[in-house]
């Protein structure tokens, strides 16, 4: 099992394993802290090649609060679309250049309670934005975090929230911030939610497996 004794190791592993796949889309959003706010939001319940469309579409003409908040909300549906929930996202995000804009001063909050203020963001936002745009310590739990994690037996956790809190008391500080670019592009790849490559994994030999009713 993937417990404190073996994180390391656990670690070290992946950063070689995954070098042979394409990094997670926020990868290419994470030198400005608005790209990386604005793409996170329109990654939620979407998959990483519709998201990274609709960010070249919305970046090519709204790279600010001011000129996102300018945008007509048809226009913005139109440029964000097909992502999850297009509609209500296109609001979120003019809610969210308006208070950018009127509270913040058109810039992107660094700390992780104030990111919590902005309309639309929970925690896996906010510590993606942290960590991601600025440099900061924060473990951003998505569902392949939250899935790998508890599969490896590293932590016994009902939700995100649980299994971020958890990760806060055990993992090393060092490993907060690569943690959800590993597990993102090891979860997309190989340890699939239903039927993981467990044939073909380097961490076979120490993962509890907890939950794996089929592999492959």
């Amino acid at each position: 099992m993937v417990d404190s004794t073996n994180i390391n190791a656990t670690v070290r592993t992946l950063k070689d394993y995954v070098k042979q796949w394409t990094p997670p889309v926020m990868d290419r959003y994470k030198d400005d802290p608005f790209t990386t706010l604005i793409g996170c939001l329109l990654s939620l319940r979407t998959q990483d090649a519709t998201t990274f469309g609709a960010c070249q579409r919305l970046f090519a003409v709204a790279r600010t609060p001011e000129t996102l908040r300018a945008l007509p909300l048809p226009e913005l549906e139109r440029l964000i679309y097909p992502v999850g929930f297009y509609r209500t996202k296109a609001r979120t995000l003019h809610a969210v250049a308006e208070t950018l804009i009127t509270r913040h001063g058109g810039r992107v909050p660094d700390d992780l309670d104030t990111l919590l203020t902005l309309p639309g963001v929970g925690r896996k936002t906010a510590n993606l934005v942290v960590t991601l745009a600025f440099g900061k310590p924060g473990i951003c739990v998505d569902t392949h975090v939250h899935r790998i994690t508890n599969r490896w037996g590293y932590v016994a956790t009902k939700t995100p929230d649980d299994t971020e809190r958890a990760l806060r008391r055990i993992l090393p500080r060092r490993h907060w911030r690569l943690l959800n670019d590993l597990l993102v592009t090891f979860g997309q790849h190989l340890c699939h939610p239903t039927s993981p490559w467990c044939s073909r994994c380097p961490l076979a030999a120490m993962c509890a497996r907890v939950g794996v009713t089929r592999s492959r």
